[in-house]
């Protein structure tokens, strides 16, 4: 056997507490893909470790009184450590802030005794392994459902904005950035999306080859810009804009006029699910006008 499909097996027994024959037999089933075959595995019907009745909300605040401050009622930065160690999650993985979301993280790295009980109820959970296996849920998710990524997105700015401050400081955003674009553009969530020629009734239109969209090399031409031009913090305006940019400009910026007063995009409807969209109109900000010179600069100089 291979390492990478021991690893996964491990993977499997160690958030279930399955045999390595149950693992093997729902990895294959579902092309070796971990988060599909737990799923798979805690939703089938007649599993004996199917999970009974509603999350208990005493469980959870004796786990919520596990990473508590002492001195408070509150998870704060020592206690969220400790939170990602038992669910073996990176500090700095992406689906925290999926997590933040939920759990109405109101603080970067900070967690209320009611978001974190009423926040793991809703997602299902009540102890360490079902928290282990809704993470690959809702990563997967985010990734992959344009709608949900978007609430993500937004949430993110609002929960690390410092208290008082109306924009997000630059380190910070583009932290965020470099987290969520990339995840994005791998899953799906950020698939490029653009009206063909006279058409403006607010149709979803994906071009996929047709046309191509962002890409991670412009992310990094996107920081690299913000570097060269000392801009220290982001807007609210530009950060929920900057979304809509990355998934309707073209990969050569060829169709963005930077003469018009106004800019057709298309946003997802998040009621009727992340492939209904509608056009709106609304002037992009000049931080993003400005930028698609730069890259029209780049592009000309073969940079």
């Amino acid at each position: 056997m291979d390492p990478q499909t021991e690893e996964k097996i491990a993977q499997f027994c160690a958030v279930t507490g399955a045999s390595q024959r149950d693992a093997k037999r729902y990895l294959e089933k579902h092309n070796k893909r971990v988060d599909l075959a737990i799923d798979a595995f805690y939703n089938e019907p007649v599993h004996p470790r199917q999970t009974t009745g509603a999350p208990s909300t005493s469980k959870l605040n004796l786990l919520f009184d596990n990473y508590k401050d002492p001195d408070g009622d509150e998870i704060t930065v020592d206690g969220t450590i400790k939170m990602c160690q038992d669910l073996k999650v990176d500090p700095e993985d992406v689906v925290l802030l999926s997590v933040a979301y939920e759990l109405k993280s109101p603080r970067l790295g900070e967690w209320t005794r009611k978001g974190w009980v009423d926040g793991w109820k809703s997602i299902g959970c009540d102890g360490i392994p079902t928290m282990q296996t809704s993470l690959l849920r809702l990563r997967d998710r985010l990734g992959s459902d344009a709608a949900y990524f978007q609430q993500v997105y937004n949430y993110a700015f609002e929960f690390s904005r410092p208290p008082g401050q109306r924009s997000l400081v630059m380190d910070m955003a583009q932290g965020f950035w470099g987290l969520l674009i990339p995840h994005g553009l791998q899953g799906g969530a950020l698939s490029h999306i653009a009206t063909l020629p006279g058409r403006d009734n607010g149709e979803d239109v994906r071009m996929g080859a047709q046309e191509e969209g962002w890409n991670d090399e412009l992310t990094q031409w996107w920081f690299e810009y913000l570097t060269e031009k000392g801009i220290k913090g982001v807007s609210k305006d530009v950060w929920q804009m900057f979304l809509e940019f990355v998934r309707t400009v073209d990969s050569k910026f060829e169709k963005y006029d930077l003469e018009g007063q106004c800019s057709s995009r298309i946003m997802p409807l998040a009621k009727q699910g992340p492939h209904h969209m509608v056009v709106a109109l609304a002037a992009w900000p000049s931080t993003i006008d400005d930028f698609v010179e730069y890259a029209r600069a780049r592009f000309s100089s073969g940079q």
